[in-house]
């Protein structure tokens, strides 16, 4: 369990505005704002730390084949931290934004990423018919588990969600094969929670908790997809916040 509470102080309008409006709602994302950097920063990346040491297989996973995509996912988002202003890159290591140097380890990308970035970082490659989740670094799932999900196509990824019928089913496999090398795209979501707790994996089997009206949290994602360019996997990113109810 969560040693403490990892909240942010906000979910920002925009965020809440794009998790009101109907899926997918996908919509462009701003220059240099594939990823975001917020109060919780140095709290999550923590918590990444602590789960990934208790059990790494519970929150990263690769099958074969998977390895360039996330080498070049690594590259991608070292370039995008090297044009912010709150990262320092230099040749092996990267100063983050809390004044934390971490080294660069090539040769385990998913790894690194997890002490870099905020975002959980899903890699889907295209296999057969549909995209396959290939790789993840899954810290903060809400309601689902790596173990069940790595290696399935997107239609199997999504049981038992109720509304994602075959008609959402398309559209999501379109998105996927359209989303161009350099265009990312975002939306969100938002829900009510009994509880803060970032990691909350929940097997397909197990009932879903909703939130109730006087639940105490709130939990939004920030959901962007981009290609990479070289390999042409498509990364699905999600950066989470948490906010006690009543918070600005």
């Amino acid at each position: 369990m969560q040693p403490a509470h990892i909240l942010q102080n906000r979910i920002p309008e925009a965020q809440r505005a794009a998790a009101a409006a109907r899926l997918p709602s996908m919509q462009p994302v701003p220059e240099g704002a594939l990823l975001t950097v917020d109060d919780a920063y140095a709290g999550q990346l923590a918590e990444k730390a602590r789960l990934i040491a208790a059990d790494r297989g519970l929150v990263i996973g690769s099958t074969p084949g998977a390895e360039h995509a996330a080498a070049e996912a690594l590259e991608v988002i070292l370039d995008e931290c090297a044009r912010r202003r709150d990262f320092r890159i230099s040749e092996g290591s990267v100063i983050r934004p809390d004044g934390v140097e971490v080294a660069v380890d090539r040769t385990d990308p998913l790894l690194t990423l997890s002490r870099l970035i905020q975002e959980d970082i899903c890699i889907l490659e295209r296999r057969g018919e549909e995209h396959v989740l290939s790789a993840a670094l899954l810290c903060f799932p809400a309601a689902w588990t790596l173990a069940e999900k790595l290696g399935r196509p997107l239609t199997r990824i999504h049981v038992p969600v109720p509304a994602y019928d075959d008609g959402i089913a398309a559209r999501v496999q379109r998105l996927f094969d359209g989303v161009q090398a350099g265009r990312p795209l975002w939306r969100a979501n938002l829900l009510r929670y009994d509880n803060s707790d970032l990691f909350q994996p929940y097997t397909e089997a197990m009932r879903r908790k909703v939130g109730a009206p006087d639940s105490p949290f709130e939990r939004s994602e920030r959901q962007t997809v981009f290609r990479l360019p070289r390999t042409g996997a498509v990364v699905f990113a999600i950066h989470t916040t948490v906010i006690r109810r009543g918070a600005a």
